[in-house]
Formats: C-alpha cells, structure tokens, sequence
C-alpha cells in the first residue's frame, strides 16, 4: 500500500501545479481585466477621460459679436459666466523670475501679524522649501495664525519629517487629496493651485511653487520662466475663501474672522479692476472653459497666451482659429522639445498644423523651461494664475486665475511677451510639414491621451 501510494504521489503532485497554472492563468485572463473594469465602473471612465463641453460662442447679434473686452458689459458677461466678482481698488505687482519672486514673497511672509494661509500644489525639498518653512516656523513661533495645506501629489516628496517640524512650532499643516482606496474618484482631481495670502491683505497666485528650480533670472537653461502676481485689494479676500474651501475639504474646519478675512482691508490704494476666479472640476461645463472661450470670442486686435501645456481641444482649436481668420493677431507662446512634458509637447503639437494654416502664430522658448500661464486680450484684459491650457486643468483640476481689465497691466504683459519672443523660435509651417514619419506618429499617439494629460 505504502508503494503504491509513493508511485502515484507526483501524479497528484503535478496535477495540483497544473491546477494552480491553470488557475493563474484563468486570474490573468479575466481576473485582471474584470478588476479593471470594477475599478473603472468604481472611479467612473466617463469622468476620468471628460472633456471641455463649450463649442462655440454665440452672440444674439450675429453681425457684431461679443462685446469687446474694451466695453463695460464685457466684464459683466464674464461675471456672469464664471462667478467671478471683478472689482476695482487693486494694485498689482508682475514677477517674472525666481529672483523677482521669492524676495518679494518671503518679505510678506516676515511682515505678517495675523495669518498666512499657502496652498501649493508643487512642491520639493531644497533649499527654496527650506526657506519657506524657516519663515513659517518664525512666524508661528511669534504668534501669527500659520496654515500650510500641500497637494498629496504635486508635493509628494516632501518627507514626513518637514511636516513634523512645521506642526511642532505650531503651524497647521494639512495634505490635500491623499490617494486613498476609496477615494479613487478624486485622484485625478489635484489642486493645482498656488494661494498665499497674508493678513488677509497681500496674496499672491502665479506658476510659481516651492522648489530650487524657479529661482534665478531665468538666464540659465535650469532655471524656469514663470509668470507670478503680487497683489493687493478686494480679491484678496477672494483668495482666501479659494484657500478656506480647500481647507475644509481636507481638514473639515471652516476658516473665519477677522484675522483671515479683515474688513478693514477689503480696498488698497490701488485703482485697477480685477478680481479672482477659482476653477474646479464638475458634472458640466467649468468655468474655466467659459472664461477662455469668452475671451478668444471677445478678442478683436490681439490675443497673446503664453502657457506650458499648450493642448488645446478642438473646439478650443477652431475658437482660435476663427479668431486669427477674422483678422485677430493670435499668438501662442509655448515651451520647447526638452520641457518637462514630452506628453503634453507632442499631444500640443499636433495642433500646430492647423492652427498655422488658419493665421495662428507660435512660438518656442529657448533659453529654458517656460512655465508661464497668462493671457492678454487686446493690450486691456488679462489673466495670470496656475490654470494650463490643457484638459486637466480645464475640467479635472483645481486652479485659480487672476482676471484683470487694466490697460496698463496689458501693456506690461504685452511688454514681457514681446521680450519673450526675442527668445523664441517660430514654428513655420513650411518647416512643421517636412517633419518625418516618426514624429507624426509621435503626436497622433499622444494627441490620443489628450483628455487625462
């Protein structure tokens, strides 16, 4: 007996392997695809891929179109599409670089008696990030109400050990949208947004974010071009609550009082009209569509957009387009081969062709990384913030825009397109058709993931 049961042991043996193979193999085949699918009925594939929804702009008077940026009932169109308050009494300060940046800002930070409240979406360790968190310790230390809220993605590298030193001097720290199970619907809703606003009566907004890489002059090919604003005035306040619904979100404690939101400071010296939109993610159109198809809508002379992530939808393209046919003078200032998106670059160029044909202009920064996010319409109405010109920002993400109608406030981003151009190259579309076979490939494949990139 003893025999007989040695000899058929392998048998069984074997037959128990073939059993598992057969069983892992059955798991690759459908287990695998069928968890993907749960896991996308879960998250909602409509949702994760979703795209911008306004086509077109129409006007009840066909011949003359939207009003222009230049007439008042401009403004208020925008207000009424984007629930976005523009006011006067501002005073607004540009900043181009790191070095017109960051000594500005850790100013505001050293002068604060109140509060400071940051939401950043990026941020990484060096010393930029070192600086920004002595300056909070400081300032907690001396009594001011200090709240720093990260993005869990854009901010993932910063280690544990820098939050620990932040709440043990009594800042208030909290992360934003931490990738939980069964959170999943929110993972590829980031807040790309940057808020730092300082007794409730100085904020800034901008591309910039805490990390080596954005100081300097932007002169070196490592340091990065960005667009920031310092301003003063009714938006702030406006910043604010931007930055108060983000905090309840992640923490569950609504901000308020007179040390975040002082009455005394809802008016500066200032006389430009401005006023901030915050964007987020919902079922239909954002309002951060609706304001960028009012304002190619509304362009009559010139519309410059300097951005990034230049991935325009193709009903963005043919907005674009019909402008540059009507005579606008419609300008694309983008980043180069070697920026930090291949993705984006290759899906954006493969609009290029076109939107060249129909009249647009583009260009490429040089010298280094362009990280701008601005627009100007006709040398009086412009936007400044983190808003990309892409889909993610557009229907996924948090982001928050400085809108402003200041003739003078164009004419100075106007001034630094033009800069900006000297450092650019134009992409000619003669030039553009005779790229090869590969690169074609290239853009069709990425153009194809434009809606999650």
């Amino acid at each position: 007996m003893t025999q007989h049961v040695r000899r058929v042991t392998p048998s069984i043996h074997g037959a128990v392997l073939a059993n598992r193979g057969g069983a892992m193999l059955l798991w690759i085949l459908l287990g695998i695809p069928t968890l993907f699918v749960l896991v996308l009925a879960f998250v909602g594939f409509l949702y994760l891929t979703r795209g911008v929804h306004v086509r077109r702009v129409r006007a009840s008077n066909e011949k003359d179109g939207v009003p222009p940026v230049s007439e008042p009932f401009f403004c208020d169109m925008v207000t009424l599409h984007t629930r976005t308050t523009l006011q006067g009494g501002h005073a607004l300060e540009l900043a181009t670089n790191g070095n017109q940046t960051y000594p500005r800002l850790w100013q505001d930070l050293r002068e604060a008696r109140r509060s400071i409240t940051v939401q950043m979406y990026y941020c990484q360790p060096g010393h930029v990030a070192d600086d920004f968190k002595a300056l909070l310790i400081e300032r907690a230390r001396a009594g001011v109400k200090v709240h720093f809220l990260a993005d869990a993605f854009g901010a993932g590298k910063l280690p544990k050990a820098y939050y620990e030193e932040l709440g043990a001097a009594g800042v208030e720290v909290s992360v934003f949208r931490p990738g939980r199970w069964y959170e999943l619907h929110k993972m590829q809703n980031r807040s790309h947004i940057r808020v730092v606003v300082v007794d409730g009566s100085v904020a800034w907004t901008g591309g910039f974010g805490l990390d080596d890489k954005w100081w300097g002059d932007n002169e070196d090919e490592a340091e990065w071009r960005d667009t920031n604003v310092r301003f003063e005035g009714p938006a702030v306040l406006q910043h604010q609550g931007t930055f108060a619904a983000a905090w309840a979100e992640a923490t569950g404690t609504l901000l308020s009082g007179d040390a975040y939101f002082p009455p005394e400071e809802r008016e500066s010296d200032g006389d430009v009209y401005a006023g901030i939109l915050h964007a987020a993610p919902t079922i239909g159109s954002t309002v951060a569509e609706r304001f960028v198809a009012l304002s190619i809508a509304a362009s009559q002379r010139r519309l410059w957009i300097s951005n990034a992530y230049f991935v325009p939808s193709e009903e963005q393209s043919r907005l674009l387009q019909a402008a540059a046919r009507r005579g606008v003078d419609v300008r694309i200032l983008t980043c180069n081969e070697h920026g930090d998106s291949k993705a984006t670059y290759y899906a954006g160029r493969g609009r290029y062709e076109e939107l060249l044909t129909s009249g647009v202009r583009i260009f490429e920064y040089q010298p280094a990384m362009m990280h701008a996010k601005s627009i100007v319409v006709d040398g009086s109405w412009a936007s400044v913030g983190t808003m990309n010109f892409d889909n993610r920002s557009m229907a996924h993400n948090d982001e928050t825009l400085l809108l402003v109608r200041d003739e003078r406030f164009g004419s100075q981003l106007e001034g630094v397109f033009e800069r900006d151009m000297t450092q650019c190259r134009e992409i000619e579309l003669a030039s553009l058709r005779r790229r090869g076979a590969g690169q074609r490939l290239r853009e069709k494949l990425y153009a194809l993931t434009f809606r999650v990139l």
